[in-house]
């Protein structure tokens, strides 16, 4: 039967601590706590008075003053692990949380969860093949001695970096040991925590090792787990759902996030606000709730994506040098259909080659399964065909011999149109306006992975508006760009008008455009 050991590192509000303490030892848990020495000892004192009585709560034997990015955050986890060993010894999983971290799901869940394998859950990444850091210094975290902490004292911190780098300290890795690198919230069984703690008495030479490197605890269970576990019984992911902000920061949780955590298939969550009392309270009444049935979605991290992206400067990147290799030729005309509703340009595109011979391509830069010929590996890839894209659309031009060619593009590839404008080609942009009921917005979110079948009308309620309105401002760009070429379709024009438009755009005779404007399925969803 499982029974975990909650491992509480803690700094700050101890009636949270308190409340947070009792939930989850009320579902059969237990709790062992490491509050912070450099906070009030009058809040330890509270907290330890509070839970005097309750037998399934244990203190770490030492406080420590614990610092952002330092080994003491280390030392006090391994302090508080063993103080869950000796006090605990029923406890079959070890789970590591904040003071900010609440339930997702119920405790019968949780338990459900880590009784159906038998595996320990730490991101472990190899530290120098991994892009896991995003920012800041790397390998000369392990490699240079870090006795300053980065944000408390940054000078220091930096000048002994570079004094060590100048003359030579560079120190090696533990031969031994595979570097690994992930989130310091984990969840371990008992016996992987019982051989970490036997490795480290063993091997005095792994703590004093860590102990100067920068931010271990990233890094220490991590190495430590990968070296003494098989890899078949290690699942690389925490059990807790956290996001970062594009500054590294974390993204903290408010009343309204409620739905959208409920669908993440993890268990607990990490950081909500102070200020989030209704979502705290929702939260700490679902734990003991039994038979609650949940919907896995586990679109967060997509949604926030998405939705924090938008409205924002910036969203166009400069063009790198590899993009201007080549040029489409004077002499030819690149037709591009943007169409948001990719269904309706396929379509069209169908249709076009049938009756004009006009060579035709779907959304080659959209969709790797676009059909194309073989043009020596440039058409492989979407990443390829994107960073090589003048070469490529020259490439198709040579291939199908003709001075003539139509694209489909995505209303949102701006960056993508503005290349082709600045070529020597003459080119044509004819958009496609659609109209968008809910229902398709629905569905147009799930195919491009914003959400899922399960995920909660809340979240989906969320969504709608920001996509609407992303449809109607991919729009008014492309109108924004003022070319000389461009003409438009409509959904809800008749079929002389739209016939017009083609034919100017296409270059073919009236009738013939008459025929593809009247294709009785092109706007069917």
């Amino acid at each position: 039967m499982t029974q975990i050991a909650f491992i509480l590192l803690c700094h700050k509000d101890p009636e949270g601590i308190i409340a947070q303490t009792l939930r989850l030892t009320a579902a059969g848990d237990c709790v062992a706590i490491h509050f912070d020495a450099r906070a009030s000892q009058a809040d330890y004192a509270r907290i330890r008075a509070a839970l005097a009585d309750n037998p399934q709560v244990t203190f770490a034997r030492r406080r420590l003053r614990c610092g952002w990015g330092e080994w003491s955050l280390v030392a006090a986890t391994l302090s508080a692990v063993q103080a869950a060993l000796a006090d605990f010894p029923g406890a079959t999983h070890f789970y590591m949380l904040s003071g900010d971290c609440m339930p997702i799901k119920t405790a019968e869940y949780v338990h459900a969860f880590l009784e159906r394998e038998d595996a320990d859950y730490i991101e472990s990444f190899d530290f120098f093949g991994s892009d896991w850091i995003k920012t800041g210094i790397k390998e000369e975290r392990l490699i240079y001695r870090h006795w300053f902490n980065e944000r408390q004292r940054k000078w220091l911190f930096y000048t002994s970096l570079e004094l060590q780098k100048k003359f030579g300290l560079a120190r090696k890795v533990p031969e031994d040991l595979k570097i690994r690198i992930g989130s310091q919230w984990w969840c371990l069984r008992r016996r992987t925590v019982e051989a970490v703690l036997a490795f480290v008495k063993r091997r005095r030479d792994i703590p004093r090792f860590f102990s100067t490197t920068w931010i271990p605890d990233e890094t220490f269970f991590q190495t430590l787990v990968a070296h003494l576990v098989p890899d078949r019984e290690i699942r690389s992911r925490t059990l807790t759902f956290l996001m970062f902000t594009d500054y590294g920061m974390p993204v903290t949780f408010y009343d309204d996030h409620h739905d959208l955590l409920l669908a993440q298939g993890c268990l607990f969550a990490r950081k909500i606000s102070p200020e989030a009392r209704a979502l705290k309270d929702r939260l700490g009444a679902l734990y003991s709730e039994t038979g609650r049935h949940f919907a896995i979605s586990d679109e967060g991290r997509r949604q926030f994506a998405y939705l924090t992206s938008r409205g924002r400067e910036g969203r166009r990147f400069a063009q790198r040098f590899w993009e201007v290799e080549a040029s489409i030729g004077r002499n030819r005309t690149l037709m591009l259909v943007a169409c948001k509703k990719w269904h309706v340009a396929k379509r069209l595109a169908d249709r076009v080659r049938s009756l004009t011979g006009i060579p035709a391509v779907d959304y080659l830069f959209n969709e790797q399964a676009t059909p194309l010929p073989d043009l020596g590996g440039i058409e492989t890839t979407l990443d390829k065909r994107m960073r090589h894209r003048r070469a490529l659309v020259r490439m198709l031009f040579e291939h199908w011999q003709t001075d003539r060619l139509l694209l489909c593009v995505d209303p949102g590839s701006v960056e993508l149109i503005q290349d082709f404008r600045e070529d020597r080609a003459t080119l044509r942009l004819m958009e496609i306006e659609c109209q968008f009921s809910d229902d398709y917005l629905v569905g147009h979110a799930r195919r491009v992975g914003l959400a899922g079948p399960e995920t909660p009308v809340a979240a989906m309620d969320l969504l709608l508006p920001t996509i609407r309105y992303d449809v109607r401002f991919e729009s008014n760009r492309l109108r924004d760009l003022d070319l000389a070429g461009y003409s438009r379709m409509r959904q809800t024009a008749s079929v002389a008008e739209n016939a017009a438009v083609l034919a100017a755009f296409l270059e073919i005779p009236p009738e013939t455009a008459q025929e593809i404007a009247a294709t009785e399925y092109l706007f069917v969803d």
